[in-house]
C-alpha cells in the first residue's frame, strides 16, 4: 500500500486548487483514441458520489480564513493500492465493487488523516474538507525508463491494474476555524504547545491506512509487504534491522501472548537493545526458533555453498516450527 502526501502534482498549493483539479479531471478528457475512458468520473467525499470539478474547486479555494498568501491551502494525498491488493478487490467485489469499496477504503483512510492530528472535535473524515478522485490508470511519463528506451511513448498507458484514488484536502477544517497541516511533524515546546499546533506523524498515518484496507478487506499481509518492515529495514538502526530479518524468518506466531506483529513494533520502536533481548522477550515459547535462526548457516565455509547453507538453515527453521506447533 502506497499512501503519500504532497504539497500538488502541480507544484503549488499556496494559491488557488483549479490547476490541481483539473489535473486530476485528465482522464475526462480522454474522448477518444487508444486512451479513451468511457465513463465520467466524478468527485466524492464521506457523504456523496456526484461532486463535479467545479463544486471542489469552489469549496477548496473559499475554504482559507486566515491563511497568508505563502500559506499551504491544500495537500494532495495519494492512495494507490499494490498490484496484489487490486488484484485481491477485484477478485472479492467484481470490477464494479471494487471501486466502489475503493471508495469506502479512502474514507476510512481520512478518518485516520483527522484522528492523526489528535485535535479536540477533529475525529473523522466528516470533520475535514476534501474530495476523493478515482483515477482508473497510470501513464508513462517522460522520466520512466521505458520512454527513454523507447520501448514507450509519454502518455501510453501502463500495464496491470493501476486503479488508486487522488484525495485533495483543505488546510482549514470544514469549519474553516482550524488550521490542519501534515508538515507539522514537530513536537513543540511542550505537551500544550503540541496539541495547539496540531502535530501529525505519517509514518504512523501510512501504517494505519495498511491495517485498515487489510481488516477491512480481510486480506492477508505477508511480513515484508508491510509498511513496518519497510520502514524499518529503510531508516532503522543497523541493530533494527538485523533484528527484523531475523523475524521475518517467521511465519507462525510465537506464542498466544507474543506475535509477530507485537515483536515487529516493539523493533520498530526500539524496545530491544540487541538481539539478546529479543530473544529474552521470547524465550519461554520462540528461543528454540530464534537459536536455529542464529546458527551458523554451514559446517565448512571451504565446501559448503551459499545454496546449502540456505537449504540447511530452511530445513532447521521447519523443524523448530513443527516443535512449536
Amino acid at each position: 500500500m502506497y499512501i503519500n502526501i504532497t504539497a500538488s502534482e502541480t507544484g503549488n498549493n499556496k494559491g488557488s486548487s483549479g490547476a490541481l483539479v483539473n489535473y486530476l479531471e485528465k482522464e475526462n478528457e480522454l474522448k477518444n483514441g487508444k486512451n479513451s475512458v468511457p465513463d465520467y468520473e466524478n468527485w466524492f467525499n464521506g457523504l456523496r458520489n456526484d461532486i463535479r470539478r467545479q463544486e471542489v474547486r469552489v469549496k477548496v479555494d473559499n475554504n482559507i480564513a486566515k491563511l497568508s498568501r505563502d500559506d499551504s491551502k491544500f495537500f494532495l494525498i495519494n492512495i494507490s493500492p499494490s498490484q496484489k491488493e487490486l488484484e485481491h478487490l477485484f477478485n472479492r467485489y467484481g470490477d464494479n465493487g471494487a471501486k466502489e469499496k475503493l471508495k469506502e477504503f479512502a474514507a476510512k483512510v481520512m478518518d485516520e488523516y483527522a484522528k492523526n492530528f489528535k485535535r479536540p472535535g477533529i475525529i473523522t473524515n466528516n470533520d475535514l474538507l476534501w474530495f476523493g478522485k478515482v483515477e482508473n490508470y497510470r501513464y508513462y511519463k517522460h522520466t520512466d525508463k521505458e520512454v527513454k528506451n523507447g520501448t514507450k511513448q509519454k502518455g501510453d498507458r501502463k500495464e496491470g491494474r493501476q486503479m488508486h484514488v487522488q484525495v485533495i484536502v483543505s488546510r482549514k477544517d470544514l469549519s474553516n476555524k482550524v488550521k490542519l497541516s501534515p508538515q507539522n511533524t514537530s513536537k513543540g515546546k511542550n505537551e500544550k504547545h503540541s496539541a495547539k499546533l496540531g502535530q501529525f506523524n505519517r509514518s504512523a498515518f501510512k501504517q494505519s491506512g495498511e491495517e485498515v484496507f487489510d481488516n477491512l478487506f480481510k486480506f492477508e499481509r505477508g511480513l515484508k509487504d508491510k509498511f513496518i518492515y519497510a520502514n524499518v529495514m529503510e531508516n532503522g538502526t543497523p541493530e533494527q534491522k538485523t533484528q527484523m530479518q531475523m523475524i521475518s524468518e517467521l511465519s507462525i506466531d510465537i506464542s498466544r501472548d507474543i506475535s509477530i506483529d507485537s515483536l515487529t513494533k516493539g523493533i520498530s520502536d526500539g524496545v530491544f537493545a540487541n538481539v539478546t533481548d529479543l530473544i529474552t522477550t521470547v524465550k519461554d515459547a520462540g528461543i528454540g526458533v530464534l537459536e536455529i535462526l542464529m546458527e551458523p548457516t554451514y559446517e565448512s565455509p571451504q565446501t559448503d555453498s551459499a545454496e546449502e547453507s540456505e537449504k540447511r538453515r530452511r530445513k532447521k527453521l521447519q523443524q523448530s516450527q513443527g516443535r512449536i506447533r
